[in-house]
């Protein structure tokens, strides 16, 4: 796993740690030393913690003008015990929405196990976003952890969708795809 880096190819045209509205502006990064961990085994250290024990994030994207947000995660989302839904939503989504990021690319394929809590933070967010015309989309989620999570049926408050090529996307044509599919499921 200390192999897998957050995607970089969108670096010159964001970065949240030189983002002053981000939540992880200023934060410096080693490229040699690991200390970060799901479970036993090290991550690549350009990855963000936000509060969970074994969940980590990369903020690929920001833009405020067009009011979406990518996410890339990695590990174990676990909201049985550790709440991740709750941690995710209070340290990092918040702070998003209260600049008027209102739709929101979740991208799992490195979440590798989901297990199911309660419904309350995806309820919250769902209205929260509904209510500023906005969404929710995970992309990409492990088969595994894609079970688990439509087991719950979560998928009501954030849209599965899989799109096996996201990277040769531009972030606002990834976006633009995005929001494309939604609209055409809304008619």
């Amino acid at each position: 796993m200390h192999e897998i880096e957050p995607y970089f190819q969108w670096r010159h045209l964001y970065i949240a740690d030189e983002d002053p509205k981000s939540i992880f502006f200023g934060q410096t990064y080693s490229e040699f030393e690991f200390s970060q961990t799901v479970y036993n085994y090290y991550i690549h250290p350009q990855w963000d913690t936000f509060g969970s024990k074994n969940l980590y994030l990369k903020i690929l994207f920001v833009a405020y003008e067009s009011n979406f947000a990518i996410i890339e995660l990695i590990g174990e989302w676990n909201d049985a015990i550790e709440n991740d839904i709750m941690l995710l939503k209070r340290e990092v989504l918040d702070s998003l929405m209260s600049y008027s990021i209102n739709k929101f690319i979740l991208i799992g394929e490195y979440v590798y196990n989901f297990h199911n809590g309660d419904r309350d933070y995806y309820e919250e967010w769902y209205e929260e976003l509904a209510d500023n015309e906005g969404w929710a989309v995970m992309v990409n989620l492990h088969p595994a952890a894609q079970y688990d999570f439509l087991q719950k049926k979560l998928n009501r408050y954030i849209e599965l969708m899989e799109i096996t090529a996201w990277r040769t996307y531009k972030p606002d044509d990834f976006f633009q795809l995005i929001d494309d599919k939604i609209s055409n499921r809304l008619r």
